[in-house]
């Protein structure tokens, strides 16, 4: 027969039990923590912009993220602000579609297709996904802003958009949308790799001997020449091959030819570099 604990010993087992004042404060302030954060949307809001950094991988991962909070600021004030004016909305979706451009890196290509996408659903119908595609003036509108925020000339600029983009009155499908953005941020690395070259033609005179450019832009549309190369990305990398050997070996032979030395600029460099590149590009009509 097992003996029944004794009052004390069941007074003691109670408050054992039983929260102590303090453990109580702290889960009470805990729970209210939380739900402050899940009802004012913060963990949503933090937990999309870790997505985001994890998605890009930006080399400054904490200014990616000061930037992301920043332009996530001023996305709903703005919203809030031109409410009832449409043509402000239409501005701040363009806006917010070149800032999604600009954090779709190429080197990702997850990264790269997500931020493209999420750009063409938010340029289809103001949010909405039941729309074909985004209208031929929007799309030109938002390569011309993405181009000017990179602060791209417009001599440049001009010739690869008369190939990519669409008539105004025509749908954009997802697909050429997609051939036009990747076309785009191609040329941009392109042009920083030439403006790489020339620095190291000009010895940083600003001037370069406008045979050994020449001897130079031809050895990379010899690079670019290949027909198996179908993607703008292909001819990146084809150009990025450039060995200093034959970069040298060009140079010399340019050296070598009794001409009259003339100089040219970097403006005109980029401006043939940009050529080579744009030429090889399909155009989607």
């Amino acid at each position: 027969m097992v003996a029944s604990a004794s009052p004390s010993a069941k007074m003691a087992d109670g408050e054992k039990r039983r929260p102590s004042p303090a453990n109580a404060s702290t889960n009470g302030a805990q729970e209210s923590e939380a739900a402050f954060l899940l009802q004012s949307g913060v963990s949503e809001m933090v937990r999309g912009a870790l997505l985001r950094l994890l998605e890009a991988r930006p080399e400054e991962p904490v200014a990616f993220l000061a930037a992301y909070f920043e332009r996530l600021t001023q996305s709903g004030a703005e919203a809030r602000a031109d409410g009832g004016d449409p043509q402000r909305q239409l501005q701040w979706r363009l806006e917010r579609a070149v800032w999604l451009l600009r954090l779709a890196p190429l080197s990702h290509r997850t990264a790269f297709n997500n931020n493209v996408s999420m750009a063409f659903d938010f340029l289809s119908a103001g949010g909405r996904r039941k729309k074909p595609g985004v209208n031929g003036k929007l799309y030109s509108e938002l390569l011309t802003m993405f181009f000017r925020d990179r602060g791209a000339s417009e001599d440049i600029v001009v010739p690869l958009l008369q190939k990519i983009t669409c008539r105004d009155h025509e749908m954009v499908p997802f697909d050429i949308f997609r051939y036009g953005v990747l076309s785009s941020l191609v040329l941009l690395e392109f042009l920083a790799k030439a403006i790489t070259l020339y620095e190291a033609l000009d010895g940083g005179s600003g001037v370069a001997d406008q045979r050994i450019c020449l001897a130079v832009l031809s050895t990379l549309e010899e690079a670019l020449h290949p027909s198996d190369v179908s993607s703008p990305v292909r001819y990146l990398e084809a150009g990025s091959k450039l060995g200093p050997d034959c970069l040298a070996l060009a140079m010399d032979k340019a050296l070598a030819e009794r001409k009259a030395s003339l100089t040219m600029k970097k403006e005109e460099f980029l401006k043939k570099a940009s050529a080579i590149f744009v030429a090889k590009v399909k155009p989607v009509g």
